[in-house]
This record gives structure tokens, C-alpha cells and sequence, in this order.
């Protein structure tokens, strides 16, 4: 038996909700795994791309300590089981290392192909903790999951509480790629353990104000309740030009604000009206300037999550 799951890209945190805000994106990455009937072939995995990441797929891993696998045999053992003869192919279109949700799409397009070859034993709840688990926080597994813009915290008993928000069809999602990676743990090691209470407060007030602008539609608003001093401040030297887009951006009148995606190096512009190719420019040309090569997208919010394929 064969199963392929298609998962949307995400982007997270949104600025003020570290670890907790995310949003699902219209790129995408299919997982497919398939029983063996050949006993001792044990576990077989095959990465697949058509994007120029030659050096990024080469150093993940396929064996056992590959993500995907673990993710799918924390759910084979939830149910008292072991995996044993899988193939496991991931076709890659999600920039690696872009802060775009590649290893999240994995990890639930791996529990959910093995979910349904195992009968469907674990329901929403089951999947968004194991996933949760495997990637250490909910912010890019739950949108993957359930798609669209999601508020989400893992509880202290494992479970991943969430609400998704009705985002606003008429802002838009730009999504602005740089040529070069950065990795996660390397963007969270710069992230201090302890923050002064002053910017934890400024993070709780802009967080609530960003609920707030999202269901009104409050465009004003946005544009404060965009900004963060829990994680883009320190994670500013590891993403050249991020301060420059960002002042530059925030004299645009159609641009409601710009925010790290993820733990970068792309960046997110959340736009309104006929501006986008301008400020397009803003960012290639900073950019450039730097001599950093740039892909930039305007998107819609995926608002379906991952999908098991016919």
C-alpha cells in the first residue's frame, strides 16, 4: 500500500507571536510512503527536488535519523507498533532553510501518509502533539495541518491548543527569498533565555492587538501590532538587510508591515492595494546592494492544510 500527502509551506511568529502564530502558504511539499513486501529492506528513504538545493538535500539525513522517520515511528509506537519495511519519498518544492516550514511539512506529511496506511488510529488531536513534538514547538506543524493563519501553544501535557483566524482576503502575503540559508538552531542560539520584562509585556500587548486587527480588518493597527522585541532584534545580524527593508517598507502607505519568516532569512510584507511591484523593488534592490539574490512572491493564505492525495 502506497499513500502521497501534500503539505503547504508556513511561515511563523508573524513578529510578535514567537512560537506561537503561524500561517500556511500556498508552496508545497508531497511525502509519500509505501509498504515494502520484500522482509529486511528495512527503511528507505529518497529526497527529490526541483529547486537548486543540491547541497541542502545532501546533508539530510536518510536513515533513521531522518525527521520524517522519527515522526513515523513515535506514531507506530503510540499504537504499540513498530515501522519496519518502509519506502519513503519526499518531493521537496519548499525552500530548505528559508524559514518557510520545510522540516514541519515533512514531519506531517510523514504522520499523516503513515496515519493512513495504519488505519487512521490518531485523530487531529494526536497528530498535532506528535508533530509538535518531533519539531519542539506548534507554530509551523498546526497551520501545515489545518491550514490557514493560527494561533497555537503547546500545553504542558503535550497537547496543542489552537484557533485559526478569518485573515482578510484583501491582504496580501509577499514573500521575499534570499539566496542563501539560514539554519534554525543557529537563528534560535542567538535568541537570549531570559528577556526583560518590559519587551515580554510589548510582545503580549502587540500580540493581542494583532488578533484584534486581523478579525476587524484594522489596517492601522496592523501596521503596530506588527512589530516584535522578542526575536527579530537579536536575530537582525544573522539576515543582512533585514533592518533596511524594514525601515524602508514602513514609508510605504500600501504596506501594513515586514517581519522575519520564521526564523528567516526570508522576509514576509503584508500589502494592500497596487503597490506590491514597488515595494518588490524596495527589497530586490536593497538586496542586491548586498549582493544577495532575491525570489519574491505575493500569496494568498492557504486556508486548506496538508491533504492525503488520490
Amino acid at each position: 500500500m502506497k499513500v502521497s500527502v501534500r503539505v503547504p509551506a508556513t511561515t511563523a511568529n508573524l513578529g510578535p507571536g514567537f512560537d506561537s502564530f503561524g500561517m500556511a502558504l500556498p508552496i508545497y511539499n508531497e511525502i509519500t510512503i509505501e509498504e515494502t513486501v520484500m522482509p529486511g529492506t528495512g527503511i528507505e528513504i529518497t529526497i527529490l527536488s526541483n529547486s537548486q538545493e543540491e547541497l541542502n538535500i545532501m546533508s539530510i539525513p536518510t536513515d533513521k535519523e531522518n525527521i520524517v522517520y522519527k515522526a513515523v515511528e513515535l506514531l507506530y509506537n503510540s499504537i504499540g507498533q513498530n515501522p519496519s519495511e518502509l519506502k519513503i519519498t519526499i518531493k521537496s518544492d519548499i525552500p530548505i532553510a528559508k524559514g518557510l516550514g520545510s522540516s514541519s511539512s515533512v514531519i506531517v506529511g510523514g504522520l499523516l501518509a503513515a496515519n493512513e496506511l495504519l488505519g487512521r488510529p490518531a485523530d487531529e488531536a494526536a497528530l498535532l502533539s506528535i508533530a509538535a513534538e518531533v519539531e519542539g514547538h506548534p507554530d509551523n506543524v498546526t497551520p501545515a495541518i489545518v491550514g490557514g493563519t493560527v494561533i497555537s501553544s503547546l500545553e504542558e501535557d503535550g497537547s496543542v491548543v489552537y484557533r485559526k483566524l478569518n485573515w482578510p482576503q484583501e491582504w496580501k502575503v509577499m514573500v521575499c527569498v534570499p539566496d542563501y540559508e539560514l539554519a534554525t538552531d543557529i537563528a534560535r542560539s542567538v535568541i537570549p533565555k531570559e528577556v526583560p520584562l518590559k519587551d515580554a509585556i510589548f510582545n503580549a500587548k502587540h500580540c493581542a492587538m494583532f488578533v484584534q486587527a486581523v478579525t476587524t480588518k484594522d489596517e492601522e493597527l496592523m501596521k503596530i501590532a506588527l512589530k516584535d522585541k522578542l526575536h527579530q532584534p537579536y536575530r537582525m545580524k544573522l539576515v543582512p538587510g533585514l533592518s533596511e527593508i524594514i525601515e524602508a517598507i514602513k514609508h510605504e502607505p500600501d504596506a501594513l508591515g515586514c517581519v522575519l519568516s520564521g526564523a528567516g532569512p526570508s522576509v514576509l510584507v503584508v500589502t494592500k492595494g497596487n503597490s506590491q511591484e514597488k515595494i518588490k523593488d524596495i527589497v530586490r534592490n536593497t538586496w542586491a546592494n548586498l549582493n544577495v539574490k532575491s525570489d519574491i512572491h505575493v500569496l494568498k493564505v492557504e486556508e486548506k492544510g496538508a491533504c492525503v492525495l488520490d
